[in-house]
């Protein structure tokens, strides 16, 4: 079987981490850079009226598609897991997603015409079929770039959590990198002003723009991970694990030990659907939310909205490093938390962050409709802040933890089950930010806090449990 490889052969003993991970890092920061970017101008180019270089989709409407695009982006990776594990290797898929992705952006960047609308709910037809082939080249990707880094590490390795960490903050240096230069194109280089009671204003959005740099931004990555992926990362993740050299599937029955790891693989994916469903608010109901009633004025500056997207990356970039060390520390002193445990705090933080944003729908004065009235901009830095030590928790100790309890032949069909919490979540949370309006940002944002914070609770609770099904290696 294709299990050795010129990287996995170095010694565990070394303090340091092998440099196949720094070229991961950097393909998956433009990966990010490219999802993030767009992602950040999705909400407001679906509602933005036509004058304003907007669909001029309303809000609910709007709120489903970004739920269910964001959701089946977490759906795909099932499928391009499933046949990288068994056909094509991992880096062979993350050539074809990568590619399949930047060809989406650039749909995305063609100007819609009014011969192209209402192909569904009012999507012209390149703005649809970009966002399918997003979808479709983000489930080759997405799982398989995960896995190659767990491949990187052997079982029991102590750097492996630290790893994840380090390769998390490639996400996230993307993701914060992303909104700031694809919204400043948007709505700042490419967008037309005028001034509205001594107060610039955007009058219309260059959306487009913002989708080409992300677009270009796809290829980068591609360019770097293709040119230098022998070199760093010798044969690792270019067999599929389930076949050997002759080509013949190998079959070998699971243990009671594999069985039991991957029950709990799928009994933490349920319970982080309730995290992701919080989290990704962020770029949906709290988008809308910033854009209407926060104060995003400083200096005299007013703060474009989709810069927001922002602050959650670049906490992370901040935070990243202490945290991976933490857990290092602790992990050196047989003192780390368990797997689950980890991941209940996570939930427990997000919940903490929501209540902020209660605090700020009050300072408010309640869910009044006048826009004039504007809460304070330090109430979403502290809901973002709280928000990133709880993911930082969860999300790429999740990661770790499928490369740790898999099956070697199914690991990355596995990560795509990992990923199956957010596709749930997201569309979950596409009706939460579609029914804001109805029901009220108050009771919205407290309700997800209570639903978040008692999920975690419950987690924890029973951790001892699902500790003893990962037979060592929680």
């Amino acid at each position: 079987m294709q299990t050795t490889s010129a990287v996995r052969e170095q010694p565990n003993t070394q303090q340091g981490h092998p440099p196949g991970l720094y070229l991961l890092f950097f393909t998956e920061m433009w990966e990010r850079f490219s999802y993030y970017g767009m992602r950040g101008l999705l909400m407001l180019y679906l509602s933005k009226t036509a004058l304003e270089g907007g669909l001029g989709i309303n809000a609910a409407s709007a709120s489903l598609i970004y739920g269910y695009f964001t959701g089946f982006v977490y759906l795909t990776p099932i499928i391009g897991g499933w046949l990288a594990d068994k056909y094509i290797g991992q880096r062979r898929a993350i050539l074809i997603g990568g590619l399949t992705m930047a060809v989406g952006q650039f749909f995305l960047f063609m100007q819609p015409s009014l011969s192209t609308q209402g192909v569904f709910f009012g999507l012209p037809w390149p703005t649809l079929l970009g966002l399918l082939l997003l979808i479709l080249g983000n489930g080759f990707f997405k799982p398989n770039i995960s896995t190659i880094v767990g491949k990187l590490y052997e079982q029991g390795d102590p750097r492996r959590d630290a790893a994840f960490t380090i390769f998390y903050m490639g996400i996230n240096t993307g993701a914060f990198l992303a909104p700031l230069v694809c919204g400043y194109f948007a709505e700042d280089l490419f967008a037309t002003k005028t001034v509205v009671n001594g107060i610039e204003q955007v009058a219309s959005y260059g959306f487009r723009y913002g989708f080409l740099a992300a677009g270009i931004g796809m290829l980068l990555g591609q360019l770097a991970f293709n040119l230098l992926g022998t070199r760093f990362l010798g044969d690792t993740g270019m067999y599929p694990e389930g076949r050997n050299e002759d080509k013949t599937i190998t079959k070998a029955p699971l243990t009671k030990e594999e069985t039991d790891r991957m029950a709990v693989i799928f009994i933490i994916t349920l319970f982080v659907v309730f995290f992701w469903a919080g989290f990704e608010q962020a770029g949906s109901s709290l988008t809308l939310y910033t854009d209407k009633f926060i104060d995003r004025e400083v200096g005299g500056f007013l703060i474009p909205t989709s810069w927001f997207q922002s602050v959650n990356a670049g906490f992370i970039v901040l935070l990243g490093a202490p945290v991976a060390a933490l857990w290092v520390y602790l992990g050196r002193r047989g003192r780390d938390l368990s797997i689950p445990v980890k991941m209940g705090l996570g939930m427990v933080l997000l919940g903490v962050g929501f209540l902020f944003m209660v605090g700020a729908v009050m300072q408010r004065g309640g869910d009044i409709a006048d826009q004039t009235i504007k809460a304070s901009i330090w109430w979403l830095l502290a809901t973002y802040f709280f928000h990133t030590v709880g993911e930082l928790c969860l999300s790429p100790v999740g990661l770790s933890m499928v490369s740790r309890l898999s099956p070697a032949a199914l690991t990355s069909m596995l990560m795509g089950v990992w990923f199956l919490a957010p596709f749930v979540a997201q569309i979950a949370g596409g009706y939460i930010a579609a029914y804001v309006e109805e029901l009220g940002a108050l009771k919205v944002f407290g309700l997800i806090a209570g639903f978040v914070i008692l999920a975690g609770l419950i987690l924890i609770a029973i951790a001892k449990k699902l500790f003893h099904m990962m037979h060592g290696r929680g």
